[in-house]
C-alpha cells in the first residue's frame, strides 16, 4: 500500500498542503515535488504535458494523473484509507454526506471568499485592488462559516462522526481566514487548535513549507 511510486506535485499554499495531509494521516510513502503557483515552473512544457491546466496540487500514482485537490484527497482515502488511519466511506450516504461539506467548503468559503481575498490582497499588483470586494467577501465568508460553527457545537468533527477529509478542508480554510484577519468564533478555534494538534497535520505543514 505505501509505494513511492506516489508523486505529489505543489507546495506552499491552502490547497496544496491538503492531499499532502491527506498522505500524512494515511501513512503513505510518496515524493514530493514543492512547486511554487507562480514560480513558472507550472509552466514549463514538462509539467504542461502532465496537467495541461498548470495548476498545483497534482498527483501522480503509476499510471494516474488527477488534479484538484478535492479529487485527490477522495482517490487517496478511497484507495488507500484504513480504519486505523482515515477509513474511505462506509455507505453511500456516508460518501454524500461529506462530499456535500466538502461541496460547500470549496465553493463557499475558499473559491467565493478566501481566493477573492488572496486576488485582491495579496495578489492586488496582478488582479488589482477591491476593497468593496474584499469587504463583502470578508463578510460573506462570516455568514457561511456559521453554518459549520452551528454544526460543530456538539460534534467532533464535521462529517460521519469520524475525522476525514471534509475536515481537513475545513481547517485549511480557517488557518486561512485566520491569516486575512477574519475573525473566528470560540468554538471554531477550539475545533482549529484539535485540528491543528494532529501529527499529521504537523507532519503536513512542515513539508508544505517551501525550503529556503
Amino acid at each position: 500500500m505505501n509505494e513511492p511510486h506516489i508523486i505529489l506535485w505543489g507546495a506552499g499554499t491552502s490547497r496544496t498542503i491538503r492531499p499532502i495531509w491527506v498522505a500524512e494521516e494515511l501513512g503513505l510513502s510518496y515524493s514530493l515535488k514543492p512547486i511554487g503557483p507562480r514560480s513558472g515552473e507550472t509552466q514549463t512544457e514538462s509539467y504542461t504535458q502532465l496537467n495541461p491546466k498548470q495548476k498545483i496540487p497534482f498527483l501522480e500514482d503509476g499510471s494516474l494523473r488527477l488534479s484538484e485537490s478535492v479529487a485527490i484527497s477522495r482517490y487517496l482515502v478511497n484507495r488507500y484509507g484504513s480504519m486505523a488511519t482515515i477509513a474511505p466511506p462506509a455507505s453511500i450516504e456516508e460518501q454524500a454526506k461529506e462530499d456535500e461539506w466538502l461541496s460547500f467548503i470549496y465553493g463557499e468559503l475558499d473559491e467565493t471568499s478566501l481566493y477573492i481575498l488572496r486576488r485582491h490582497e495579496a495578489l492586488a499588483a496582478i488582479y488589482g485592488e477591491a476593497p468593496n470586494a474584499i469587504a463583502a467577501a470578508k463578510e460573506y465568508f462570516q455568514k457561511q462559516v456559521a453554518v459549520a460553527d452551528m454544526h460543530l457545537r456538539d460534534k467532533e468533527f464535521l462529517a460521519n462522526s469520524k475525522f476525514g477529509i471534509s475536515d481537513i478542508f475545513l481547517t485549511t480554510c480557517l488557518v486561512w481566514a485566520e491569516s486575512c484577519g477574519i475573525h473566528l468564533s470560540d468554538n471554531l478555534k477550539s475545533y482549529l487548535k484539535r485540528m491543528l494538534e494532529r501529527e499529521g497535520y504537523q507532519a503536513a505543514k512542515a513539508q508544505n513549507t517551501p525550503q529556503l
